[in-house]
C-alpha cells in the first residue's frame, strides 16, 4: 500500500492512513496523515466516512471483508459512494462470476450487484466510478 499511498500523494491527493492500535504487522512508514482506531470495524467505518469512493485491489480476507462491508453499507443507505473492484490479471473473475450466480439464485438483487463496479485497468475503473 505504501507505493499506492505515495503515488496518490504525489498526484495531489490527500492520504489518510487509518490504523488499528493493536496492529502489529505494519510494514513501513505511514504516508500522509495517520488516524489510530481501536479495531478493524472502526477502521472500516472511518474509511467509509473519510472516502469519496472505494477501489478494492488484490488481496485476501481483509480486502474481501472491506469490499463487502462497503457494499452492505451502501445497500443500507449508510453511504452513496461508488465502489470499484480492480480486476488485475483477471484475479477476481471467479468472484465476479460467483456474485453473478448469487443474483441468478435470488440471494442478492441486480441493483445491489451493480453497486460493485469492476474493470481490468485503473483508467477504465476510474471512468466507471465517475
Amino acid at each position: 500500500m505504501g507505493k499506492i499511498d505515495k503515488a496518490a500523494q504525489d498526484g495531489g491527493s490527500e492520504v489518510l492512513g487509518i490504523i488499528p492500535t493493536n496492529s502489529t504487522n505494519l510494514i513501513g512508514e505511514t504516508i500522509g496523515e495517520e488516524m489510530k482506531v481501536d479495531n478493524m470495524h472502526e477502521r472500516i467505518n472511518q474509511m467509509i466516512e473519510h472516502s469519496d469512493a472505494f477501489i478494492a485491489l488484490l488481496g485476501g480476507f481483509g480486502t474481501f471483508e472491506k469490499k463487502f462491508h462497503t457494499v452492505c453499507s451502501a445497500q443500507l443507505n449508510i453511504h452513496h459512494k461508488p465502489i470499484g473492484l480492480l480486476n488485475v490479471n483477471n484475479y477476481n473473475d471467479k468472484l465476479i462470476s460467483f456474485l453473478d450466480d448469487v443474483v441468478e439464485q435470488g440471494f442478492i438483487s441486480q441493483a445491489s450487484r451493480k453497486m460493485l463496479i469492476s474493470a481490468t485497468d485503473e483508467s477504465g475503473l476510474i471512468n466507471l466510478l465517475q
